[in-house]
């Protein structure tokens, strides 16, 4: 009878090791690889290895940066969508992955919506238009009356195509039924020099990148991206408050996993993120570029992404923009 309810205590202990709840109660039991589809030194690499650097006491291992950049973020993303679903590879993903690449790419490897385990919301930051200070138009009224005048003539750069600079610029032209040329270059920073410079009038700048700028008078801001005016440029008002609708435009980021994390290791990767944004190191991060934190749970970020896809879907297709 005790050899019996030996055996039987001994293959339920089995069965509960069997589960993700239990394999997760382990984890981690070595370091955690953070892919980042961007080069080392950008935006998203800064603030990727500030969270690491909060999480990694809580969670006892380090959290190693691995920068993948190329394919407009879909090297990294591929990489992590193929991984085993252990807890020990997860990465940053922004606009790109979550929302903008399964309009600008005829096929992706994988599916953002089935792909992923969303963990958690990281932050995002506004897009602010800006002109050079010589440009005619001295507000938002004057730029787009300007616009208006000259369909075609005004010219705006963008880091880039398919980045967020330059959908914010394409949803700027579908809601107000204008026409301006892209000029896209190799990074924000060539993009800014040159809206500064005067060589091109206008772009979509977001305040990680243009804060400074900004505030210096190098660059006028017309208007913000935001729902609410933000507190670093208090006298700029949104887009919404100067008549443009439906246009909140921001970049923002995310962490994923591959599909599949065991519940345990999501919630605990989401507590620690979620965590992180309350340390010293992490607020002063975030407040140097304009970001807001998003706690919240996975549910709320997979919803978040899935919203912002469709929302930027029907723009993207009536601008006709592919990447492939």
């Amino acid at each position: 009878m005790q050899r019996r309810h030996l055996l039987a205590t001994l293959a339920s202990g089995a069965a509960l090791a069997a589960t993700p709840f239990a394999r997760a109660q382990g984890w981690p039991e070595q370091p955690i690889k953070w892919i980042v589809p961007y080069p080392a030194g950008g935006g998203t690499d800064v603030i990727a290895r500030a969270l690491a650097e909060a999480m990694r006491g809580p969670l006892g291992q380090p959290l190693l940066i691995d920068n993948r950049p190329g394919a407009a973020t879909n090297i990294g993303a591929d990489l992590v969508a193929k991984s085993k679903p252990d807890g020990y590879t997860i990465m940053s993903a922004d606009n790109a992955v979550l929302a903008f690449n399964e309009y600008l790419f005829s096929k992706l490897p994988f599916s953002p919506d089935k792909d992923f385990s969303y963990i958690g919301a990281i932050g995002k930051f506004p897009l602010a238009l800006v002109v050079h200070p010589d440009f005619p138009a001295k507000d938002f009224k004057e730029f787009l009356a300007y616009v208006k005048a000259n369909p075609g003539k005004v010219n705006y750069a963008s880091p880039g195509n398919g980045s967020p600079h330059h959908l914010a610029m394409e949803m700027f032209k579908n809601r107000t039924s204008t026409f301006l040329t892209h000029i896209p270059y190799r990074g924000a920073a060539p993009a800014m020099q040159d809206v500064m410079g005067g060589q091109v009038p206008c772009m979509f700048l977001d305040l990680a990148s243009g804060l400074q700028i900004m505030q210096s008078g190098k660059v006028r801001v017309l208007a913000i991206g935001s729902g609410a005016r933000s507190k670093l440029l208090p006298s700029v008002p949104t887009l919404a408050e100067v008549g443009v609708r439906d246009s909140e435009v921001f970049a923002f980021q995310g962490l994923l996993g591959p599909a599949g994390l065991p519940a345990a290791t999501v919630q605990r990767l989401n507590t620690e993120l979620n965590r992180s944004f309350s340390t010293p190191a992490v607020i002063k991060r975030f407040a140097d570029i304009g970001m807001d934190a998003m706690p919240g749970s996975p549910e709320q970020f997979h919803q978040l992404a899935r919203a912002e896809s469709r929302r930027w879907g029907p723009v993207i297709k009536a601008a006709g923009i592919k990447l492939d």
